[in-house]
């Protein structure tokens, strides 16, 4: 084994989350102070949890003093803390702990996902509305705009099945939304809550028919005041 090799294996590896390496930034932590947690962390890997400023200084480039206003800092920022173990029979010893680092950053993640939520929502929001404006052909009043934000925020109907909702409401040629809340009402008392529970009813409703032999027209039959039909269909003219 060569000397290059010999020295890559004694050395070890330093692994660094992917998150914190995409975001840090994002938690407040400046280039120096990454490069004085990586230099730290290398150390932890090895086994030492407190390396000497004038080592970590000499790594990076700065001088001891600067170190040390940079880890002052750092906690300032309560992007870590210098914790004191004291093992049984040992003398007591400092150690780096980044904690609350890593805290920040499971803080920052959640309220991330909570945004894109919050978006995601006032999309589909913004977008049903628009969709049952242009089936209906005219404006939505704001009692309207209430009743709609009310299934959405209230009742948790997906925006969907909300459109499955629309959509057959247009095949009846019934413009308004009380009808709509009708049909809404019917699928969450039959615990119908997804598109594919609702195309399900709508085949065993028709294997039904035909098992039975009532698939055939009925000239003197009426229409049924919910109908039901095949997700993606497009109401006939």
């Amino acid at each position: 084994m060569d000397a290059f090799a010999n020295a890559l294996i004694k050395s070890g590896q330093t692994t660094i989350a992917t998150l914190l390496l995409e975001h840090y930034r994002e938690l407040g932590m400046s280039n120096t102070e990454f490069l004085i947690y990586l230099q730290i962390k290398s150390y932890n890997d090895r086994g030492i949890s407190f390396p000497q400023t004038e080592t970590i200084a000499k790594a990076v480039g700065l001088t001891d003093n600067q170190i040390f206003q940079e880890l002052h800092t750092m906690i300032g920022k309560r992007l870590m803390q210098i914790d004191t173990v004291q093992q049984p029979g040992q003398l007591a010893r400092d150690s780096y702990d980044f904690t609350l680092l890593y805290e920040k950053l499971a803080q920052y993640v959640k309220k991330s996902e909570t945004e894109t939520i919050t978006s995601q929502v006032d999309n589909d929001r913004e977008t049903i509305f628009n969709q049952i404006e242009t089936e209906f052909g005219r404006p939505l009043s704001p009692i309207e705009l209430e009743m709609i934000s009310q299934w959405l925020d209230e009742d948790h109907y997906q925006v969907d099945v909300i459109r499955l909702a629309l959509k057959e409401a247009v095949l009846n040629q019934v413009y308004n939304l009380k009808y709509m809340d009708r049909i809404l009402l019917n699928w969450q008392k039959k615990h119908l809550t997804t598109p594919e529970q609702i195309q399900h009813e709508h085949q065993q409703h028709q294997q039904n028919r035909t098992s039975t032999g009532t698939n055939k027209p009925n000239k003197g039959a009426k229409k049924p005041a919910i109908p039901i039909f095949k997700i993606g269909e497009k109401p006939k003219d």
